[in-house]
């Protein structure tokens, strides 16, 4: 697609097909979704939530980071580079923070217990050690501080994932000149996490298996919650499931922080396949701009189709929940083959709120479901 052409678009809606004219200024982004709903029938979110129209929606097939770390021997299997080293203009000021104990035994005894701390790019990397005796809010608080001291870009907020670690992690953060969030949106970190699970702890002395996987994230153990009804001032009126080109968001491609609007990029793996397709919901209404805003100030974590119980849930904050839209039978489908792109790409997907098909998105998020094994 270029930009530099003149685009014609024919959108579906309500067995109507009405001619769109696309100028110069459409933004790739723009163009891409365009295309994609072309291919779409839409479904309707009802006030009361009852069984949507029989619509069906169609699936569309048409349509890095370098590791940076400060760490003390204890994580020696990984990369190391001093924080005075840091490529500073490549850090951002959206930070964030983990403190949990690690699959790995000290001294055969106790348990080892870091503090990570990236930023949302994760070009910084920061590992430090506690001490067992030592996990408490005024320790985690001195190490956050002397590493902010440290650094030339200064965090303006720091986001958290761990429910099980919210007190602590709230008490040390409240007397540090930050916004302190509870969130699912620390994308970076996940990934970081991740890798330490699979490269470095398994080759540390005292590594134990059996001791991951704990979590610590809302809803994982037993998940009892229960999705709130979204207000009805903030409620789509159309959805549709489509897919895009997992290169459009790899350098180069053509959608970037320019024109997401209020949305957040995750950052994205390079080592997944450039021509597989990112699965994700655009969500129409002519409140777009207030719906972005309202999920932009709410730490949007995810969107999740419930197959069990035929539900649309946005995911929120730490642990909460808001019902989307019930599926039908063919939108349940169409549902499970969202799930499985997103499962093929590791959580990978996406949100896009617009006020109509030839809008610009009010907001685009590309988010990736957290592992609940972290």
């Amino acid at each position: 697609l270029q930009s530099s052409c003149w685009y014609h678009c024919l959108y579906y809606n309500n067995r109507k097909m009405n001619a769109i004219n696309w100028s110069t200024s459409c933004s790739p982004l723009k163009v891409l979704l365009c295309t994609l709903l072309l291919s779409c029938v839409t479904f309707r979110s009802s006030s009361a939530f009852n069984t949507p129209p029989s619509a069906a929606v169609r699936h569309s097939n048409s349509v890095q980071s370098s590791i940076i770390t400060a760490s003390s021997s204890l994580s020696s299997a990984s990369p190391e580079t001093a924080v005075n080293e840091l490529n500073w203009d490549k850090v951002t000021d959206e930070w964030e923070l983990d403190c949990y104990s690690r699959p790995v035994l000290v001294d055969g005894k106790k348990k080892l217990w870091e503090i990570l701390l990236t930023d949302s790019s994760g070009n910084m990397r920061i590992q430090r050690v506690l001490p067992s005796n030592k996990v408490n809010s005024r320790e985690v608080r001195r190490v956050v501080e002397e590493i902010i001291d440290n650094s030339e870009v200064k965090p303006s907020t720091i986001r958290f994932f761990r429910g099980a670690m919210f007190n602590m992690i709230n008490i040390a953060l409240s007397e540090i000149d930050v916004v302190a969030r509870p969130s699912r949106c620390t994308f970076a970190l996940a990934q970081w996490i991740e890798e330490r699970n699979r490269d470095v702890y398994p080759k540390m002395d005292g590594y134990r298996p059996t001791m991951g996987g704990v979590g610590g994230i809302g809803g994982t153990f037993l998940d009892i919650r229960t999705a709130v009804k979204l207000p009805d001032a903030l409620r789509g009126e159309k959805y549709a499931f489509v897919g895009l080109p997992l290169a459009e968001f790899m350098e180069g491609g053509g959608i970037d922080a320019s024109n997401i609007g209020v949305g957040r990029l995750a950052p994205v793996d390079n080592t997944l396949p450039a021509d597989s397709f990112v699965q994700g919901v655009v969500i129409l209404t002519p409140r777009a701009k207030a719906l972005a805003s309202w999920l932009a100030g709410t730490e949007v974590a995810g969107l999740k189709a419930d197959l069990r119980k035929r539900e649309l849930v946005m995911e929120t904050d730490i642990d909460n929940q808001y019902l989307m839209a019930k599926l039908n039978d063919e939108q349940r489908r169409e549902a499970a083959v969202y799930e499985e792109g997103k499962d093929a790409l590791g959580g990978l997907h996406f949100i896009s709120v617009q006020k109509d098909e030839d809008d610009d998105p009010a907001g685009f998020w590309l988010l990736r479901e957290i592992p609940v094994n972290l």
